[in-house]
C-alpha cells in the first residue's frame, strides 16, 4: 500500500492525497461487488494469482524511504499496549445507573464489563457467523464498497501499514436488524447513558451508529468525535487498545491550529506509537485501557482518543448527546458551522433545527443549556482580554476552513469515523 510522509502536513491534505491514491489504484475495485482478494493491491487489481506475482529479492536493498513504511507495517503492538501504568488505567465498573452516570461519570472515560452481556449480538455474532450470513452484502471499508466475504479475505491476508477499516453507518438496514428493546432486537443502547437529545431530530439526525470490523493493527488515529457528541464503543469480538486525553491537553504528536480548523499528526497509528507513545504515557492526564469482548467503553464529549485493534474483531459504536453535555453540542452547532458533519445536505441550519426541537420538547433544559453557553462566552471574553487577543481573534463566530477527523474517505459520501 502506498505510504505518504506524515509529519508537517495538515490532516485534511493527507486525506485528500489518500483519496487520490485510492481512486487511482483501486477504482476498478470500488464498484465491483464480488471478487477475490489476492493478498496485495497490485495482485488483486491485475488479477494475479500468488504464483504469478513477482517475488523480488530485497536482501541487498537499503533504503531510508522504503524502510520506514516497512517497519510501520510490521511493528508489534504488544510493547505499546502492555504494562499500562496504574495511574493511567481507565476505570472499570460492572455497570452504572443513569443517576450515577449523570452525577459522576459523564465527563470521564470508563469501561463497563457486564453492560452488554445480554445483547443477542454479543452472544451470537462472530467473524465466522457474520461471514456466513452476510458474505454477499456490501459494506463500506473507508473508500471502497466490498462484500463482507471479500473484506474477510483482505483482513486475513494484507500487509498494509494502515489496514482498511470496515466502518458502515447503514449496517442495520443492510443486515435487516432490529435495534432497541423489542422482540428480535440484535442490541439496544445502554440505559446508563440516559436520554440521547439528538433523538429529538428523528430521521433528520446526523449519522450516529456504525458497525466496525477490522484486522489487527486497524483503527482510528487521534481525533475527537463529531459535533461535540459523546460515544460508546462496544466490543463484540476481539480486543481494542485505547489511549485518551481530556479536551484541553496538547497530545504529543498532534498539533491543532488556534481556530481548530487544522490538525496535523502522523498518518498511521504505528508511526504515532513509535514516535510519541512513550512521551504521551508520561502525561498525568493520559488514560489507557484494553477493552475486551463483552465490554463497552465511554468516550466523553471532546476527549482525544486513538484506538487500535490488537485482535481481529467486531464492534458497535454510537454517538449521543447526554443532558450533561448539551451545552457542548449547542456551542459546536452554533459556533463552528463549517465543522458540523453528518447532517443531510438539505439541512442548512442544524443549530436552528436542534434548538427548535428542544424548545418544543423541553424548553427549560434548552434555557439551561443556553445559559451555560452565555457564561462560557463571558469567561472566554475575560480570558481573551487578559491574554491580549482581539475580539476577532477570540470570537467563537470567527470563520474557519473547518476540520473533521478522517471523514473524507467516502469520495463524496459523508462517512464519519468516530
Amino acid at each position: 500500500m502506498t505510504v505518504l510522509p506524515s509529519y508537517g502536513i495538515p490532516l485534511s491534505e493527507l486525506n485528500k492525497a489518500r483519496r487520490t491514491l485510492l481512486t487511482a489504484d483501486r477504482s476498478d475495485l470500488r464498484n465491483q461487488r464480488s471478487f477475490a482478494w489476492l493478498g496485495s493491491w497490485r495482485g488483486t487489481v491485475l488479477d494475479l494469482t500468488p504464483e504469478q506475482q513477482a517475488k523480488v529479492d530485497c536482501s541487498t536493498v537499503f533504503s531510508d524511504v522504503l524502510h520506514r513504511p516497512f517497519v510501520c507495517s510490521h511493528v508489534p503492538l504488544q510493547p505499546f499496549v502492555s504494562n499500562i501504568p496504574a495511574a493511567n488505567e481507565i476505570n472499570r465498573l460492572p455497570d452504572l445507573s443513569y443517576a450515577e452516570f449523570s452525577d459522576r461519570w459523564s465527563n470521564v472515560p470508563f469501561i463497563l464489563t457486564k453492560c452488554i452481556r445480554s445483547w443477542p449480538a454479543y452472544q451470537t455474532w462472530s467473524l465466522d457467523t457474520l461471514s456466513k450470513l452476510y458474505s454477499d452484502i456490501c459494506f463500506r471499508a473507508e473508500a471502497v464498497d466490498w462484500t463482507f466475504g471479500t473484506y474477510c479475505q483482505y483482513m486475513a491476508n494484507n500487509h498494509d501499514e494502515s489496514p482498511l477499516y470496515l466502518f458502515d453507518k447503514r449496517f442495520a438496514e443492510k443486515m435487516q436488524l432490529e435495534i432497541g428493546r423489542g422482540e428480535g432486537a440484535a442490541y439496544w443502547k445502554p440505559d446508563c447513558f440516559g436520554p440521547d437529545l439528538f433523538d429529538l431530530l428523528g430521521e433528520e439526525r446526523p449519522a450516529h451508529r456504525w458497525l466496525i470490523v477490522g484486522p489487527e493493527r486497524s483503527g482510528s488515529t487521534f481525533h475527537k468525535d463529531p459535533n461535540a457528541t459523546s460515544a460508546w464503543n462496544a466490543v463484540i469480538q476481539g480486543a481494542k487498545y485505547w489511549i485518551m486525553f481530556p479536551p484541553s491537553v496538547q497530545v504529543p504528536g498532534v498539533y491543532v491550529s488556534r481556530d481548530n480548523s487544522e490538525v496535523t499528526s502522523p498518518l498511521s497509528i504505528a508511526e504515532w506509537l513509535l514516535e510519541f507513545h512513550e512521551e504521551a504515557r508520561r502525561l498525568p492526564e493520559c488514560r489507557e485501557a484494553i477493552c475486551k469482548a463483552g465490554e463497552i467503553l465511554h468516550v466523553p464529549s471532546g476527549w482525544w482518543h486513538l484506538v487500535v485493534n490488537i485482535e481481529a474483531g467486531i464492534a458497535l459504536t454510537q454517538n449521543f448527546v447526554p443532558k450533561s453535555h448539551l451545552a457542548d453540542a449547542l456551542s459546536f452547532l452554533r459556533d463552528r458551522p463549517e465543522q458540523v458533519t453528518g447532517f443531510s445536505k438539505a439541512i442548512e441550519d442544524p443549530y436552528g433545527l436542534f434548538t427548535g426541537r428542544l424548545r418544543e420538547s423541553d424548553p427549560e433544559l434548552l434555557e439551561e443549556g443556553l445559559k451555560q453557553l452565555a457564561e462560557r462566552l463571558q469567561r472566554k471574553r475575560r480570558w481573551d482580554k487578559a491574554v491580549g487577543h482581539t475580539a476577532e481573534e477570540g470570537s467563537p463566530h470567527k470563520k474557519s476552513a473547518g476540520f473533521s477527523f478522517g471523514f473524507g474517505f467516502g469520495l463524496g459520501d459523508d462517512d464519519e469515523i468516530p
